[in-house]
Parts: C-alpha cells; sequence; structure tokens
C-alpha cells in the first residue's frame, strides 16, 4: 500500500511511524529536530522497516540460530571463551578513597534524568 505523506507526495512505502511516533522518539532521545529533519526521520525510520518487512520474508528454516557472531566457523576467537571462575574484586575503602563524593558504601553521582 502506498501512502502519501502530509504534503501530499508518495512516499512509496507502507507507513508504519507517523510524524507523532518520530516527535515522541525524539523527544525520549532529547533530541531537537527541526521540521525538516523530522520528514526524513520519518522516511529512513519508515524505510528501515521495510527492509525489516522483506528481511522477515526469507525462508531461514534451515539456517542455524547463532548466539553471536564469533560461532561462525574460521571467526577469530570462535569457540574460544574465557573460564568463568571466581576472582577477587577490588578493595572497598581503595576505591571509595578514590571516587569524588561518596557515602562510603556507595559513590554519589549527579542526577541526570530530570522528569
Amino acid at each position: 500500500m502506498i501512502e502519501k505523506s502530509e504534503d501530499g507526495d508518495d512516499r512509496g512505502m507502507t507507513a508504519k511511524v507517523t510524524v507523532k511516533d518520530v516527535e515522541r522518539v525524539a523527544e525520549l532521545a532529547h533530541l531537537e529536530l527541526a521540521p525538516e529533519e523530522t520528514g526524513r526521520m520519518l522516511n529512513d525510520l519508515n524505510a528501515i522497516l521495510d527492509y525489516v518487512a522483506q528481511l522477515n520474508e526469507l525462508d531461514t528454516a534451515g539456517v542455524t540460530p547463532l548466539a553471536q557472531v564469533s560461532e561462525l566457523e574460521g571467526a577469530e576467537g570462535a569457540g574460544a571463551r574465557r573460564a568463568d571462575a571466581v576472582l577477587p574484586s577490588l578493595d572497598r575503602c581503595a576505591v571509595m578513597s578514590q571516587a569524588p563524593e561518596t557515602d562510603e558504601v556507595f559513590f554519589k553521582v549527579p542526577k541526570v534524568i530530570e522528569r
């Protein structure tokens, strides 16, 4: 289905992301988008979703799932994993003495989320 953008132009793709969606994502990411950036972002996000829809149409029934890329044969470090061993951690007193601000148990950090 080809839909029209807000300015009436054919997008050539199925609309999945709306201008409101782009504005909401920008708000959550604390981004200020100019009007021309909003339109480009809308097109880019819909193009990405269209591409993912194309990928979903592929028959992957005979493809073995990967947990991570290093499982590929011939990949550097394939199969080489670090041993799961208990090791001593840093001394709390030594670490806390280097912190700019602490209550001797936790690091004190500035608030970064305002809402």
